[in-house]
């Protein structure tokens, strides 16, 4: 995960359309590290002793780690990974990682009247902020996506962004509903587990077996199990994972190839253009090329 936060501006054609995205960003808070950093922005600055009112909406998903959240309508709580934290306009909160754990989050700041809508219908409220999913790759997929969108800022992107947020929104009501009737599965939970370790360290150098020793399981029993869930092995959905994601830094021209392979940790632009076209039957310059066909 590469820390990364934007806050983003909005025109009246944009808050006529019923929802808008205001910021978004995610961070890895490492053990013992301050929180919020430094370099967090002034107007969202806040500290735990004090705590913050903001005038927007917002979604926070901890996808790794632990730590504490309170606000007006919550009584202080422990909140572990695969959490999801709710913020209301002009409702105080605080939260903060472990010391011992940190935490990875994400989140997205919006308003409109399509979120005030659901709270008015009581589809989500201030008294029942903080909702436990479980590790969701859905969830991580969608709040990567509105990242992405949001990065350049292309024409239209408020709409769409807003469109997915609303995705976003009925993932989580749909999770949290199916939580309240069925019991959790630990091999799938542990499986959902790896492939958002997959997901959230795709720009960092991954050993397979590492990552069984992260969720406290053997490589041998990990690698049946990843591949009797998803059908693929785990080295296999990696890989995968890194050849979307090229797609997706593709449609940035202003990124060489050689940038894309560094940035994905591929060992050299080489390695990468050839296994890129394995999987895709097109090198990198043939797919750049072809959306730029496309954009004509």
């Amino acid at each position: 995960m590469i820390n990364y936060y934007k806050y983003l501006p909005t025109s009246s054609e944009d808050e006529s359309w019923g929802l808008h995205v205001l910021n978004t960003g995610c961070n890895r808070i490492n053990k013992n590290e301050t929180y919020p950093s430094i370099q967090h922005p002034a107007h969202h600055y806040f500290n735990w002793n004090k705590g913050r009112i903001l005038d927007e909406y917002q979604v926070i998903y901890i996808a790794k780690g632990e730590g504490l959240f309170e606000s007006a309508g919550c009584k202080q709580h422990m909140v572990k990974e695969g959490t999801v934290l709710l913020l209301f306009p002009g409702e105080w909160h605080r939260f903060k990682p472990s010391q011992e754990t940190g935490w990875d989050e994400y989140w997205v700041g919006y308003k409109g009247a399509i979120m005030e809508n659901l709270v008015q219908q009581q589809f989500f409220s201030a008294q029942k902020a903080i909702l436990h999913i479980g590790i969701n790759e859905v969830i991580i997929d969608l709040l990567e996506t509105i990242i992405e969108k949001t990065k350049t800022e292309k024409t239209g992107y408020q709409p769409l962004v807003s469109g997915i947020i609303v995705h976003l929104l009925g993932e989580i009501h749909s999770l949290t509903k199916q939580g309240e009737f069925e019991p959790e599965d630990i091999t799938e939970s542990i499986i959902n587990k790896a492939r958002v370790i997959f997901r959230t360290n795709i720009d960092h150098e991954m050993a397979i077996e590492k990552t069984a020793e992260e969720l406290n399981v053997s490589y041998a029993w990990f690698r049946k199990a990843f591949k009797m869930y998803t059908g693929i092995a785990p080295h296999q959905y990696l890989l995968q994972l890194k050849i979307e994601k090229a797609k997706m830094l593709l449609t940035d021209y202003s990124t060489s190839i050689k940038e894309i392979a560094f940035n994905l940790n591929f060992n050299s632009a080489y390695y990468f253009s050839k296994l890129f076209k394995e999987k895709t039957g097109v090198s990198p310059v043939q797919f750049r090329n072809n959306m730029h066909g496309k954009r004509k």
